[in-house]
């Protein structure tokens, strides 16, 4: 990584750093719209309910991850662009042994915690028997799951993302292909869905594990002595994520418990296929946000901070121009979407009705995205976690209780569009307020 080459092409470094991780995080959401597909043609619309109502618990887990990944990839980053390789490689060792102990841990609670979860969704019928067929073996798939994408951070981190996207599309293809098999021919349901996916993530960290084994010219597996400083800036600097997916998890246990109390079972299967949309536009926009945190993050760390200012701004043309894309793909194929993965008319009319509506969200949700990533990057988790828990917890949740509500599944597609508007005026005000600040500290050093 060189700062004169970032500076003297930087729409070019971004796209490749950024391409193959939004690849790579296409490939894994369409893993989840397979499933979808599988289960709702294969099982019925029960079972893509069930696989919602748990997804507070793949937020949980996600939350966790990030905060240890990003916030260890964050402090990589800057000793990295500071030059100290040693420091360095002991933070990504901590970082790795840190989310491997915590996931782990997480699933043991969480075993725990599926009856009380679902006692007080007052879910009944088939709805819990999937659910706990399902997330019974997830469960051991989470954490695997978690740690690939951690270490895919620090693949991505040592300059080499064209790897974790081929392992990536070994996954995807993987995973579809034994969906197919274990519930197109086999018939095991939603359990053969989880099997699948726990299969395919342990051919993942096989292939990660060898490329640190034998490929990896920065980040080795190596005994390190645990620093309690260290896990104190990692978890300082990934807070931001964890709120951002902490909120994810809680405002999806709360949209399920308000969809099934004001509409029933047949709104949180639309909402569900509605969410696959959000789901892979979303994770366009994180594979955006990780391709460009590690040019922030060296460019902060060489003291280029108008570089990593730019850097930013330009990412979020970049995302503001595909969710104008996106929101025009939806409104041509909703026709078409609403129909692919349940044959109910009644479903099928709410998913036409709404996913217009909520798409109009991918205007601004990408723009404040970037703009918590951005200020991760720098080291300014204040800024990144308001950010993150205005959009993901408390105008999320203020419009949660309040527009389903009052305006019904109208108000249930409302709720993103109104939120991100809202925290888009926040994320203004704090980059404005930090170019203020940048060009104070210019002018007190031209002064000197």
């Amino acid at each position: 990584m060189n700062l004169e080459c970032i500076q003297n092409n930087k729409i070019k470094t971004i796209l490749q750093f950024s391409i193959p991780s939004i690849i790579a995080m296409v490939l894994t959401s369409l893993i989840t719209v397979a499933d979808g597909f599988f289960i709702g043609n294969y099982v019925g619309k029960e079972g893509l309910a069930a696989v919602n109502l748990g997804l507070p618990i793949v937020y949980l887990f996600l939350a966790v991850g990030l905060m240890v990944s990003v916030g260890g990839i964050a402090m990589a980053g800057i000793t990295l662009g500071s030059g100290d390789i040693k420091k360095c490689n002991s933070v990504f060792n901590q970082t790795m042994c840190t989310a491997m102990v915590a996931t782990i841990l997480l699933s043991i609670i969480m075993w725990l915690c599926l009856d009380p979860m679902l006692h007080v969704l007052n879910a009944d019928g088939k709805v819990v028997g999937f659910f706990k067929d399902y997330y019974g073996i997830m469960l051991v798939e989470l954490p695997i799951m978690v740690i690939n994408a951690s270490y895919g951070m620090f693949i991505r981190g040592e300059g080499k993302p064209q790897y974790f996207m081929q392992v990536n599309i070994l996954n995807v293809f993987l995973n579809i292909f034994l969906d197919y098999m274990f519930v197109r021919w086999f018939h095991f349901g939603v359990k053969g869905v989880a099997t699948a996916s726990l299969l395919s993530a342990l051919v993942t960290l096989c292939c990660i594990l060898y490329f640190f084994i034998k490929k990896s010219s920065i980040y080795k597996f190596h005994g390190f002595s645990f620093s309690g400083k260290v896990l104190r800036s990692t978890l300082l600097n990934g807070s931001s994520e964890f709120v951002g997916e902490m909120s994810l998890s809680i405002s999806m246990f709360a949209y399920n418990f308000v969809i099934l109390k004001n509409i029933g079972v047949d709104g949180v299967t639309a909402f569900t296929i509605v969410g696959y949309i959000a789901y892979i536009f979303s994770m366009i926009i994180v594979g955006f946000g990780q391709g460009a945190s590690p040019l922030i993050s060296f460019s902060y760390g060489a003291k280029d901070h108008f570089l990593a200012a730019n850097l930013r701004r330009i990412t979020n043309f970049m995302v503001l121009i595909v969710g104008t894309v996106v929101l025009l793909l939806v409104s041509i194929g909703s026709g078409w979407y609403s129909s692919l993965f349940v044959k109910n008319e009644v479903v099928e009319q709410m998913v036409r009705s709404g996913i217009i509506i909520f798409a109009v969200s991918f205007l601004f949700s990408g723009i404040n995205t970037i703009t918590s990533f951005y200020f991760t990057s720098i080291g300014k988790a204040k800024e990144s976690a308001v950010i993150s828990s205005a959009r993901g917890l408390v105008i999320l949740l203020i419009c949660i209780f309040t527009l389903p509500p009052l305006l019904g599944i109208t108000g249930v597609w409302l709720v993103a569009p109104v939120t991100e508007l809202f925290t888009l005026l926040l994320s203004l005000f704090f980059i404005g307020r930090e170019r203020k600040n940048q060009m104070y500290k210019l002018e007190q050093r031209a002064c000197l």
